[in-house]
């Protein structure tokens, strides 16, 4: 009698079948069968769906996979995430972990190592995890903010659809639109003004070198100017003033008398009546003074 009968095969195949499909399973679950790694452990308040199977990583590298998710059912606690992590892999102490989530809803953990090169955490030894703030999180946050914003921004935009509505706007953009024209035809009468002066501006330089020469001409000819003697005969001819003057004041001369002497004024005064009377006798009577005839004297 043979050992290996059809139905001795049969088995064979169907444990080796679920053999392979054991490993195939726990391969597609990211656990590495055939090597061996450390077991940490991490307490977490919420786990936000973190499941067996799930990648772990340092630093960005993956460097272990979670083993399994460990809930007390009994009382409220920790939950307990075993965390399987390469041999190679040395956990400073101090360091935590934390879970994070992406936009398409992948969970991993990220170890936070801390600065201990002295102290190691043990294989089997528990640490901290705690849950990332993400974005969605932080979104969902600022939700409250967001709907309190709403009636004014409802507000507001009625506000814009009157003013839109306003035909004063569209008078006002016209406006606009006229003062811009307006602007560019005085900035061409500037430009042209500008190129104008720039036209003149050498002949007005040159006038101003005139100009400065000539000065420059007239302040030689004051500096070569004698001023001690030009003042010298100034002083002299104030000095004959002043001596004339004086001539004048005193009752000595022509003058002097002349203007001094109140008996020479009243005789002259009494002269030229005299003289007066008697020019309007000569006009009244010719004849008592003066007879001239041809034919000689003739008796009266």
């Amino acid at each position: 009698m043979k050992f290996f009968t059809k139905e001795v095969q049969i088995a064979c195949v169907a444990i080796l079948g679920v053999v392979v499909l054991f490993f195939g399973l726990q391969f597609l679950k990211g656990l590495n069968i055939f090597s061996t790694e450390d077991t940490y452990y991490v307490a977490f308040d919420d786990i936000s769906g973190l499941s067996a199977s799930s990648p772990v990583y340092a630093d960005g590298y993956k460097v272990g996979v979670v083993k399994d998710i460990i809930y007390n059912y009994g009382t409220d606690g920790d939950i307990i995430a075993a965390v399987g992590l390469d041999k190679n892999m040395r956990l400073p102490k101090g360091s935590t972990a934390e879970i994070e989530s992406d936009m398409l809803g992948n969970i991993k953990v990220n170890l936070l190592l801390a600065s201990n090169p002295l102290e190691r955490v043990s294989p089997g030894d528990t640490i901290r995890g705690n849950k990332e703030i993400g974005m969605l999180s932080k979104a969902a946050d600022m939700i409250p903010a967001v709907e309190k914003m709403l009636p004014k921004m409802d507000s507001i935009l009625t506000s814009l659809n009157a003013l839109l509505a306003d035909p004063a706007l569209a008078n006002s953009l016209h406006n606009v639109d006229a003062i811009t024209g307006n602007l560019a035809v005085t900035t061409k009468q500037l430009n042209a003004l500008t190129a104008s002066l720039n036209n003149r501006v050498p002949g007005m330089l040159d006038k101003a070198d005139r100009v400065l020469t000539n000065t420059d001409r007239i302040t030689k000819n004051i500096s070569d100017v004698d001023i001690a003697a030009t003042m010298t005969k100034v002083n002299n001819t104030l000095n004959n003033v002043e001596q004339m003057t004086a001539a004048l004041n005193s009752k000595e001369g022509t003058l002097g008398l002349l203007m001094r002497d109140p008996q020479l004024y009243y005789n002259l005064s009494a002269t030229m009546r005299d003289a007066d009377s008697l020019m309007i006798d000569l006009k009244q009577n010719p004849k008592r003074y003066v007879h001239f005839s041809i034919f000689g004297k003739k008796d009266k």
